[in-house]
């Protein structure tokens, strides 16, 4: 196998531990959050206050690792000031790039810290290039973080077309296709991934048993999936539960519960010229993050010394064990 240029493993990191964690286990960069609605993963348990921000900051820097702040969901009228402070929090201390989706919070970054890198989110949801090229042009984006709707072959068209660096998930949850787009939880919780931070809130979430052992999960009053005894039940997202309709019955509507897993595209991910490969899973446990990174990172090493890595055992930490090359392999994964 010809010898490729390895790229920068970005790796999740959902509290302290779980950044050292992603860092000991060969991470070359991870990407984490502050505490509340400005980033995407707003649960109760995860993220960072600005301090262990900083400190984690420190921790990373002095093993190589670089930190990645992502403030990438939408503010709304009233509540600029709260996304604002978390740019100005991150900048202070030391934030080697900041994730942005909001177009307001990117010239903020472009008026005030105008020497900040600037990496735009997944959740921009910009898939053309002259999209990207405006970001570009008017945000001074360095990367893009492109959706997971392209084939490896529209990437590397992209990539020629645009003066950024690219980066794309490789591994974990890979969600509805609308990078950016997803407001179902909100017509059912009054919050929403892109607005708030957080799909389908614990809170909100309950689990019904019958006398037979089966299993009835509901995102407030609405039943997202039932599972019969012994079935392995998923957290109730409402994106990859099973619904009735007219012409066909307790069949998942949007998504199935499946995970991304392209180990075996990232020679073409990196002959593509895909600068970073992103896995997801900042709510994973310290566990999973340490064995899913240092599975990539021998991967990514096997490939870039010419070598093929042995993958098969991250099977194991997929969805369910099921996984999909999704749309990066060819546009007829639905």
């Amino acid at each position: 196998m010809t010898k490729l240029q390895a790229p920068e493993l970005v790796c999740p990191a959902g509290t302290p531990a779980g950044l050292r964690t992603a860092v000991d286990a060969g991470a070359d960069a991870v990407y984490c959050g502050f505490q509340g609605p400005t980033n995407a993963r707003n649960f109760p348990g995860l993220n960072f206050t600005p301090k262990q921000m900083a400190e984690a900051v420190g921790y990373a820097h002095e093993r190589g690792a670089k930190v990645l702040a992502a403030i990438n969901s939408f503010p709304t009228a009233g509540r600029t000031h709260i996304w604002r402070q978390a740019i100005d929090d991150a900048v202070s201390c030391g934030i080697d790039a900041i994730i942005i989706a909001d177009i307001g919070m990117a010239r903020y970054l472009a008026d005030r810290h105008p020497d900040q890198r600037v990496h735009l989110s997944v959740q921009a949801g910009a898939s053309s290039a002259e999209a990207i090229r405006f970001w570009c042009d008017k945000f001074n984006i360095k990367r893009v973080v492109l959706p997971r709707i392209l084939t490896v072959a529209e990437i590397k068209k992209v990539h020629d077309e645009i003066p950024c660096e690219i980066e794309a998930f490789v591994f974990g949850n890979i969600g509805m296709m609308a990078e950016g787009r997803c407001s179902l939880t909100n017509y059912v919780t009054g919050s929403s991934t892109n607005l708030d931070g957080v799909c389908s809130p614990a809170n909100h979430v309950h689990y019904h048993e019958d006398g037979q052992g089966n299993l009835t999960s509901k995102l407030c009053d609405v039943t997202i999936d039932q599972y019969a005894r012994g079935e392995n039940a998923g957290y109730p997202t409402i994106c990859k539960g099973r619904y009735n309709a007219p012409h066909k019955d307790h069949y998942y509507a949007f998504e199935e519960p499946v995970s991304l897993n392209l180990t075996h595209l990232l020679p073409d991910l990196m002959r593509a010229g895909v600068t970073a490969l992103k896995i997801e899973g900042r709510q994973r446990s310290r566990a999973y993050v340490r064995a899913v990174v240092s599975a990539f990172r021998e991967a990514v090493d096997d490939y870039a010394a010419g070598r093929t890595p042995d993958v098969s055992h991250l099977l194991a930490l997929t969805e369910g064990q099921r996984e999909t090359q999704g749309a990066f392999r060819s546009k007829t994964w639905r």
